[in-house]
């Protein structure tokens, strides 16, 4: 009985070892993802300069998750249709589009909750 917990555990902490091998490949290889990265670190920081609340930060949080989360399932959808269809072929070209878009709404709401959040701030600092 302890062997097959120890084994299960073993298992479980393999399985986190291949989740940041997907995410340091994601980081490593695809260049939005590396802008979508950059652009959090700018938010993150206007963040702690305007001292948004609480409220305000779970906004962020989620808007930046969903556009990381985004880019690495449209990265996978990506390198499936590569594998699947090595040559060009129109439906796998629809595919891959409509995981771009996908990316695409999630840094259009991104975008919108920051103006919403920061902009404000941004106008009262100027004023």
């Amino acid at each position: 009985m302890h062997r097959t917990i120890w084994g299960h555990i073993k298992r479980r902490l393999r399985s986190f070892k291949y989740a940041f091998q997907g995410l340091f490949y994601v980081i490593k290889t695809q260049t939005n993802m590396q802008i979508h990265l950059f652009a959090m670190i700018i938010v993150f920081t206007g963040g702690i300069f305007f001292k948004i609340s609480l409220t305000e930060w779970l906004f962020i949080v989620l808007a930046v998750a969903l556009v990381l989360v985004s880019e690495i399932v449209n990265t996978s959808i990506e390198e499936i249709v590569n594998f699947i269809s090595p040559e060009y072929h129109k439906k796998a070209g629809l595919i891959k589009d409509l995981g771009a878009a996908f990316v695409l709404l999630a840094a259009i709401f991104s975008v919108v909750v920051g103006l919403i959040i920061f902009l404000p701030k941004i106008i009262v600092l100027l004023h």
